[in-house]
């Protein structure tokens, strides 16, 4: 199916994932684009006034596999229009809350949600991102969480890696190709593996919109 966006250009939706949605969630708050999978465990919920575009795609670029799974009492909020754009995995598991502001995620995106995560407003992520609130194993019984949140205005550089218990404050930069796993304060600039603070007193911003 075709439809016209405001920006005129044609959206390519997946019929069949956007039925899935509406069955799930009553609403178009979720929109699947081309190759998306949706699946959706008892008890998995959508909540916010926001709208979530799934599996979008730049001009002419190949609309790659992607999948997003919100398990038995997950939650997804979405408080403003995100886009999340093809080639994503995102895992919200059980009991595990995603929040999402506004601004956009670019390809290739992993996410793997145990515990929660929260991404505010305004924030541009680069392709190849993966980010983690858990270790995804443990010495014990249990396996180790533990929230992640990502401020207001925030850009993540390509391929970084944001690991558990990780704040990033609001205005901030995160290289290309880092590994963050210790808080970065508000209007930094950090990099490397693992990230740390190379310049302060920075104020970055741009202004996501629904069609960049």
């Amino acid at each position: 199916m075709l439809m016209h966006s405001k920006a005129g250009y044609l959206l390519k939706i997946n019929i069949a994932a956007l039925c899935y949605c509406l069955l799930k969630f009553k609403s178009f708050k979720v929109i699947p684009f081309r190759n998306v999978r949706i699946r959706v465990g008892k008890g998995g919920t959508l909540s916010g006034n926001g709208r979530l575009l799934l599996g979008i795609q730049w001009h002419l670029g190949r609309y790659m596999p992607s999948h997003m799974v919100l398990r038995q009492g997950g939650q997804l909020k979405v408080n403003g229009v995100f886009k999340i754009y093809s080639g994503h995995s995102i895992w919200i598991n059980k009991n595990a809350s995603l929040v999402l502001g506004s601004g956009y995620i670019n390809n290739n995106f992993s996410l793997t949600c145990l515990n929660k995560i929260e991404i505010g407003e305004n924030v541009a992520i680069s392709e190849g991102v993966t980010i983690w609130d858990t270790d995804g194993h443990s010495a014990g019984s249990i396996v180790d969480t533990a929230p992640v949140r990502i401020g207001d205005n925030v850009w993540i550089g390509l391929n970084s890696t944001i690991l558990k218990g990780v704040t990033i404050g609001k205005n901030s930069i995160i290289a290309a190709g880092s590994v963050v796993n210790r808080d970065i304060p508000a209007y930094s600039l950090a990099a490397g593996v693992p990230a740390v603070v190379k310049k302060t007193r920075i104020d970055w911003k741009h202004k996501c919109s629904a069609t960049d």
